[in-house]
C-alpha cells in the first residue's frame, strides 16, 4: 500500500481513527468530512481531501476485506437507521520494545494499542547489541508462548541515545559503546518478521504520553526524561519534532557550568553530569562518606554502593542532605527547562524517567525555577507534572510509533 492514491490515504486515515476505539460509520463520515486529517509523526502524508459517504464505505469495506478492520455490531440510533460499528481487526498485534540503559521492556499490544502482555528484565546496554537484542528476542518469544500473538504486524523500538530516524540506526550514542550505526531496524524486522521502526527512548515516551497519558488533549508539549541520561521529547502540533538529523531534544548535553564535571560525552559541565542517575549516585556516595547523611552512610556500608532510589528513600525519611541533593538537581534542570519554555512556549511539561520518581521535592524545585525564570506569558497557564504512566510510556509509545507507520502506508 506504499502509494499516495486517494483510496490508500483514506484507508490509512480511517485506521488511525479506529486506533482510538470502535467507531460507527456515521461518526467516521462526520470526522472525515472535515478538512485534512494530519499525518502522524514519521508517517507518509495522507490525501487531504474529505471523503464522500460512498468513498468512506468503499474504503471501510476494503479494510474489512483485507482483514485490517472488522464489523462490530450496530451503534446507538441517532434518530434514524442505526449505523454499523467498525474497528481495527482484533487480530492486529504490535510489539513495543523499550531498551534502556539498565533494562529491556517488551510488550505486545492489540491494534488499539492496549497492552496485552508486558515483560522486562535487567540488562546492561554496554554489553552490546548482540547480547541486548538477544534478550529482546527471548522476551518476545516468552510473550509468544503465552499465546499473545502468532504474527506481529510491526515492532517499534526505543534506545537511550541519538538515532538517525531515516536510517534506523543509533549514531555515536554516548552510553552505548559498540552500537554506533548498528542496523537495529533491519535486525529486529528480520528477526520478528514484521516492519520495524527505531527512535530514541525519549521520543517514544512522548508518543506514549500523547496516546495514553496526560498529553492526550495537548498538541504542543515537552517530555523531560531524567534517568541514566537526560533528554527531551518535543511534540509540535501532535507530532514528534526530531530536527534535521534526529538529534532534537538532547538537552542532557547543554552546558550548565563552564568549569564543571566531565560528562560521558567528553565535554564538561553538561546537565547530565550533574543530575542523571549516575551523577546522583556519585553525589550520594560523596555525601555519605562526608558524614553529612547518616542514613546514606548506613546504606553505603551495607550495600557498598548507592543509587537514586537510595536518595529517594533517604529524602522520604527527612534526610536533609538527600533533600538538598534533589533540590540542587531540580534547580539545574529548571534552569535549562526555563530557557526551553521561554523559547518553545509549550502547553504542558511532563517529567518522567527513573530519577523523576524522586517525586514532589524534585517537581517543586523544577516548578519554582521555571515559573521564576521564564517569561510570564509562557508560564501563566503552564502545567508541569509528573508522568502517570510509570513503566508503560516507552512500550506504548513504541507501539504507537510503529502503528503510525503501518496505518499510513
Amino acid at each position: 500500500m506504499q502509494t499516495n492514491r486517494p483510496e490508500d490515504s483514506h484507508q490509512a486515515a480511517l485506521l488511525r481513527l479506529m486506533r482510538d476505539g470502535p467507531r460507527s460509520r456515521a461518526e467516521l463520515a462526520d470526522l472525515t468530512a472535515a478538512p485534512a486529517l494530519p499525518a502522524p509523526s514519521g508517517a507518509v502524508s495522507v490525501d487531504p481531501r474529505p471523503m464522500s459517504r460512498s468513498r468512506l464505505n468503499a474504503a471501510l469495506n476494503r479494510l474489512v476485506g483485507l482483514g485490517l478492520a472488522e464489523s462490530d455490531g450496530l451503534a446507538a440510533s441517532r434518530g434514524g437507521r442505526r449505523s454499523g460499528m467498525v474497528r481495527v481487526s482484533r487480530d492486529t498485534r504490535f510489539a513495543g520494545i523499550d531498551i534502556g540503559a539498565t533494562s529491556v521492556d517488551v510488550a505486545v499490544t492489540d491494534g488499539e494499542l492496549r497492552v496485552l502482555g508486558h515483560v522486562s528484565e535487567p540488562c546492561d546496554i554496554r554489553s552490546g547489541p548482540a547480547h541486548v537484542l538477544g534478550r529482546v528476542l527471548v522476551l518476545a518469544a516468552k510473550l509468544r508462548r503465552q499465546g499473545l500473538f502468532t504474527q506481529l504486524h510491526g515492532a517499534g523500538i526505543g534506545v537511550p541515545g541519538p538515532v538517525s530516524f531515516a536510517e534506523g540506526v543509533p549514531v555515536v550514542p554516548p552510553i552505548m559503546p559498540g552500537w554506533d550505526r548498528y542496523p537495529m531496524r533491519e535486525t529486529i524486522s528480520r528477526e520478528l518478521d514484521c516492519p520495524a521502526m527505531l527512535d530514541n527512548d525519549v521520543n517514544i515516551m512522548a508518543l506514549g504520553e500523547l496516546h495514553a497519558g496526560l498529553a492526550r488533549q495537548v498538541d504542543d508539549f515537552l517530555l523531560i526524561k531524567i534517568g541514566t541520561g537526560i533528554g527531551c521529547g518535543i511534540v509540535v502540533d501532535g507530532k514528534i519534532y526530531r530536527g534535521v538529523s534526529g538529534s532534537a531534544g538532547d538537552i542532557g548535553h547543554i552546558r550548565v557550568d563552564r568549569l564543571g564535571s566531565l560528562c560521558g560525552c567528553g565535554n564538561t559541565g553538561c546537565l547530565e553530569a550533574y543530575f542523571s542517575g549516575a551523577a546522583l549516585a556519585r553525589q550520594a556516595q560523596a555525601v555519605a562518606r562526608s558524614g553529612a547523611s547518616p542514613y546514606l552512610a548506613e546504606r553505603l556500608a551495607v550495600a557498598g554502593t548507592l543509587s537514586a532510589e537510595d536518595v529517594a528513600a533517604a529524602a522520604a525519611q527527612g534526610d536533609s542532605a538527600a533533600i538538598q541533593l534533589i533540590r540542587d538537581g531540580g534547580r539545574r534542570v529548571g534552569q535549562v527547562l526555563a530557557g526551553l519554555v521561554s523559547f518553545f512556549n509549550p502547553g504542558l511539561v511532563i517529567i518522567a524517567g527513573g530519577v523523576a520518581r524522586l517525586g514532589h521535592v524534585l517537581l517543586a524545585e523544577i516548578r519554582s525555577v521555571v515559573y521564576r525564570r521564564s517569561l510570564p506569558l509562557a508560564t501563566g497557564n503552564l502545567p508541569i507534572v509528573l508522568s502517570e504512566l510509570d513503566d508503560t510510556a516507552g512500550v506504548v509509545g513504541a507501539a504507537r510509533l510503529i502503528s503510525d507507520h503501518v496505518y499510513s502506508v
